[in-house]
């Protein structure tokens, strides 16, 4: 029988790499999704149809992040066309923490040891839970906070991109064969995961595919309108 292994699945480009690449190890993949608030929930939507396409179980948890808000993504905060500098207001406290939490809880119940992530700390926001010292501080967590880690039965955090740029992500992605249009970034999308252009998600994802030399699958706010 395969291994199990959950794998946080949020419709991105990144999630969507790392669940091909997972499936392409051979794990029977039990992908995960968080609504936790998010303004873009088209790319929950592309979350369910990317599980589809690579035969993972799947699984939808709603955790309420805006009942706290401090994000542009959960409160009433413009998304800024840009970064800017230091932590952007796009940062959602605790958000991977808690992610990574719940998939922790989910591994538990179905006997995985692996539990995979999209996180990514060369081409990102400046987000400090997308950094290796994260992963591996959580993987420490993991390993002394369950039965499973007590038992003997480690528990791996695998964050397969961290090191990668977003042309190098593209590239692997390419490599496995991801459908990239059918993936969302955008902080911005609409419900038909139409993405603004501008965002700095949008901004990261366009410069990959142009570094990488691929065309841009992305549906912008400017294809609708001009179809």
């Amino acid at each position: 029988m395969h291994k199990k292994a959950v794998v946080l699945l949020s419709g991105g480009m990144d999630s969507a790499v790392v669940l091909a690449h997972a499936t392409d190890l051979g794990y029977q993949c039990h992908a995960l999704s968080v609504s936790y608030g998010q303004r873009h929930t088209s790319e929950l939507a592309a979350a369910e149809a990317l599980a589809r396409r690579y035969s993972a179980i799947y699984k939808r948890v709603a955790i309420d992040l805006r009942a706290i808000g401090g994000s542009a993504l959960t409160d009433d905060i413009e998304v800024p066309e840009s970064g800017g500098e230091g932590i952007p207001v796009t940062y959602v406290p605790a958000r991977n923490t808690i992610m990574l939490s719940v998939a922790l809880g989910w591994a538990e119940v179905l006997g995985a040891q692996e539990i995979f992530c999209g996180v990514n700390a060369v081409d990102y926001s400046g987000y400090p839970d997308c950094r290796p010292i994260f992963i591996e501080a959580f993987e420490r967590l993991a390993n002394v906070a369950t039965k499973a880690g007590v038992e003997g039965q480690a528990l791996r955090i695998h964050a397969p991109l961290l090191r990668m740029s977003k042309a190098d992500i593209v590239r692997e992605g390419q490599r496995l064969h991801v459908d990239f249009s059918a993936t969302v970034s955008c902080y911005r999308a609409d419900p038909q995961g139409f993405a603004c252009g501008h965002c700095d998600a949008c901004a990261l994802r366009a410069e990959g595919f142009r570094t990488a030399g691929v065309a841009d699958p992305t549906r912008y706010f400017s294809d609708r309108a001009g179809s």
